[in-house]
């Protein structure tokens, strides 16, 4: 019996002919996506669900699908799916990174023009009867500087098309190296740099807990009189309360907005603002971008259906049958050294470096490598997977090297991972010990071993009598109880390190306490 799949959203009904071709049956409901209570009585069925945005994959629509073994996202956000709940019932997530990203940008690019001309507005004052031509006063964007947030496969579009057009272009992304900014042609900035010199701000960053209000009131009062504000991402990366206050206000000269915090945006507080352009999430919506990623989706959820092959996958690492269990909790201390290094670093990266000493350097270290790359960049780009993360890291200049070493010391087998900053070195290593959990066992140069917790406190701090007792009683006074704490240094009065299980989130506050604390020297909560 051939394998059946749901199409909930309106895709191309070349998506249909793509599974019938791979001996996959489709029924086309393009509709039934926004009914939740029908879609959850008819996804027990189905063994695919293919989708777009309209349709919300809730743990409740997981619940009731019985059969359902892929959900496939034609298009990069998967916001609207339930990721946790669908690992949790083994359902792989797959998504399609790369189809949509021209439209999107030259979308950005219209918004721009279109905000810096007012075309909008003088259409239908035009249309209305009016010649108001003194009232819809354009500005010229050659020569004024475009600050891109997010360089990376819409943002380098976007920045490429600025510069065709005379645009001086600055970015702001923590993963673009100085070598792939000047590949692009644009200047890497800090983020308070691209505030104060961009005459026009757009953002191509996914939403993360990083990057959710990342433009608020106070990022708009450090920004240029009369800037233009873009945004074709998410919505929740601007505060519109605050982007309306400062449009009123005439702190900002005009924005474009094709996302919103809630969408359907039937109403928002931005809709009515002078100079505000708003369009009903157009990004992505161009005949071929839609074919693109309908034809791209089809593709890999019939592959998987059919033959196991799995591609774009964000919750199912890329390894083949025959060595999953061998090479699986490997996969796993890779993830999890990359992910470790990714939430300590905040400047840019020119190269990641991966050692596979003993036993694991006869393994498919490119799994290895690519489940590395996915726990270091998931921090800022929610939606990587081990496909796409080798083509982020790439995209940003950032060099990656593989070495392999017979054994030669204290440990049968290791992986240790070194970032190479603009101002530093920072590696860790880890191996997986017989109960085939992964241990971390080097940070920093400094000895240790630890097992990854769900919720960690990151402490370094100078090797000094006192320390420990004060980090206790800090923590104990905000309620937070200790399930483990290991410790390291790498000699009796120097560097030392703390890495504490937690049982409950770290506060802000209680943070700020740890951080100013006698001899700490920095402190950060880790969630893997």
């Amino acid at each position: 019996m051939s394998p059946r799949v749901l199409i909930s959203d309106k895709l191309s009904p070349t998506a249909v002919q793509v599974f019938a071709d791979r001996g996959v049956e489709a029924d086309f409901q393009p509709d039934l996506g926004k009914d939740k209570e029908r879609l959850i009585a008819a996804i027990g069925d189905y063994e695919g669900l293919a989708i777009r945005s309209a349709t919300k994959v809730s743990e409740k629509v997981i619940a009731a699908a019985d059969k359902l073994k892929v959900i496939g996202r034609a298009g990069i956000g998967v916001d609207n799916v339930d990721l946790k709940a669908a690992t949790a019932k083994g359902v792989i997530v797959m998504n399609t990174p790369f189809g949509n990203s021209i439209t999107t940008a030259e979308h950005a690019i219209a918004m721009l023009l279109a905000s810096a001309r007012q075309i909008p507005a003088a259409d239908a004052s035009t249309q209305a009867g009016k010649w108001e031509k003194s009232k819809y006063m354009g500005v010229e964007i050659t020569g004024k500087t475009l600050g891109v947030i997010g360089c990376g496969n819409i943002g380098s579009v976007v920045a490429t098309r600025g510069i065709g057009l005379a645009m001086r272009v600055i970015a702001f992304d923590p993963f673009l190296s100085e070598d792939r900014a000047a590949e692009l042609g644009v200047e890497k900035v800090d983020l308070d740099t691209l505030f104060r010199r961009a005459d026009f701000i757009t953002m191509h960053t996914p939403l993360t807990e990083k990057t959710r209000n990342i433009i608020d009131a106070a990022a708009i009062e450090k920004m240029k009189d009369s800037v233009r504000i873009i945004n074709c991402a998410r919505g929740g990366l601007v505060v519109e309360e605050a982007l309306r206050d400062a449009l009123e206000s005439g702190k900002v000269a005009g924005a474009a907005i094709d996302v919103f915090s809630e969408e359907p945006a039937t109403k928002n507080i931005l809709f009515g603002a002078p100079n505000v352009i708003c369009t009903p999430h157009l990004g992505a919506a161009t005949g071929e971008a839609q074919e693109n990623v309908a034809v791209q989706v089809a593709e890999q959820m019939a592959d998987y259906l059919t033959a196991g092959a799995v591609s774009n996958a964000l919750n199912m690492p890329s390894i083949s049958a025959e060595e999953a269990p061998r090479l699986t909790p490997f996969v796993q201390l890779a993830e999890q050294l990359g992910s470790f290094a990714g939430q300590l670093t905040e400047t840019g990266v020119s190269k990641i470096c991966l050692e596979y000493e003993g036993l694991v350097a006869d393994m498919n270290v490119k799994a290895l490598t690519a489940a590395a790359l996915t726990g270091f960049l998931q921090p800022l780009l929610q939606t990587v997977n081990m496909v796409s993360a080798p083509t982020y890291a790439r995209e940003r200049g950032i060099k990656v090297e593989e070495i392999r070493r017979e054994h030669r010391g204290a440990y049968e087998t290791y992986v240790r991972l070194t970032v190479f900053t603009e101002k530093q070195e920072r590696s860790v290593a880890g191996t997986v010990f017989s109960d085939g959990k992964p241990r971390i066992i080097q940070i920093k140069g400094i000895n240790m071993e630890a097992e990854l917790a769900e919720r960690m406190l990151y402490v370094t701090n100078r090797d000094r009598p006192g320390f420990i007792g004060n980090l206790g009683t800090t923590l104990s006074n905000a309620g937070i109880n200790i399930a483990r704490m290991q410790l390291g240094r790498d000699f009796e009065g120097g560097n030392a390190i703390a890495l504490v299980s937690i049982d409950e989130a770290l506060p802000d506050a209680v943070l700020r306490g740890v951080q100013a604390l006698p001899n700490v020297i920095q402190a950060k909560t880790l969630k893997f």
